[in-house]
């Protein structure tokens, strides 16, 4: 994979319901909240790029969007970024049945993610 596309963007929400209608609203996104599967998070779609809206949190604070950037391998990419000069902030993750993400910084610090689609359709 050399040319990596966003696979997933993130933008935290004071009120997810409010915030994703403002988008559907706005430029006609389609909203799926996904609290009955447990999650607190809304996901969106917009053509081809997809992303979601977490709550405001302390990991996710407002003006803080992340991008996730495709990756076939989370550890192998983990580790070529901190020999790069950038830091691994979460080891890959699990969304059962969903993904593998992490996240980290570039070496000015910016917060980012790798995204890697568990099952693609």
């Amino acid at each position: 994979m050399i040319n990596r596309n966003i696979a997933h963007i993130e933008i935290p929400a004071k009120g997810r319901a409010n915030l994703a209608k403002f988008y559907d609203d706005m430029f006609g996104w389609e909203i799926q909240p996904m609290d009955e599967r447990g999650m607190n998070y809304t996901v969106w779609h917009s053509g081809n790029n997809r992303g979601g809206f977490p709550d405001v949190d302390d990991d996710n604070k407002p003006g803080e969007v992340i991008i996730y950037i495709e990756s076939d391998d989370i550890e192998a990419d983990l580790k070529k970024i901190e020999a790069k000069g950038g830091r691994t902030l979460k080891g890959r993750t699990e969304i059962p049945g969903v993904a593998g993400y992490a996240l980290f910084t570039d070496p000015t610090g910016n917060r980012m993610g790798l995204y890697n689609v568990l099952h693609k359709a």
